[in-house]
């Protein structure tokens, strides 16, 4: 996990994920990258371990849902931590905030306000496909 961190700060990526010898390099903002390769590329996702600036609820839930392994998290947020709890992935990190904010520093990150009260993880699927779709 370490060598994956140490990409991580050095590249400047928004995530760095190894899948047995393989280890891939992502920069787009937000849940894309995840989420892309939870609907178009999953088998990458299943026993990975990833290495993160930022995880929200909605980034744990796909992390989860996709059968992620070991998860470093520069920053994570109480919700995505509760979240990760009950699923049995390895997580670490740097700092526990409350929850993540928007990139305005205005409110709550989007996602982080829209998945709070939701029970599943296949509702919070629901709601990040949504989202994803309104980006495009």
């Amino acid at each position: 996990m370490e060598a994956l961190v140490e990409l991580l700060h050095s590249k400047g990526c928004s995530c760095v994920i190894r899948n047995g010898e393989v280890v891939r390099e992502y920069y787009q903002r937000g849940v894309k990258d995840i989420y892309t390769l939870y609907t178009v590329e999953p088998e990458f996702l299943r026993g990975a371990s990833i290495a993160d600036k930022v995880i929200g609820r909605a980034a744990a839930a796909l992390m989860i849902l996709g059968g992620v392994k070991r998860i470093y998290a520069d920053t994570i947020s109480q919700l995505a931590l509760e979240t990760l709890s009950k699923s049995g992935v390895e997580v670490s990190y740097s700092q526990a905030v409350p929850h993540i904010i928007n990139r305005t520093k205005s409110g709550l990150c989007p996602l982080e306000s829209a998945t709070k009260e939701l029970e599943s993880l296949e509702q919070i699927f629901a709601v990040v496909d949504k989202f994803v779709a309104s980006l495009a």
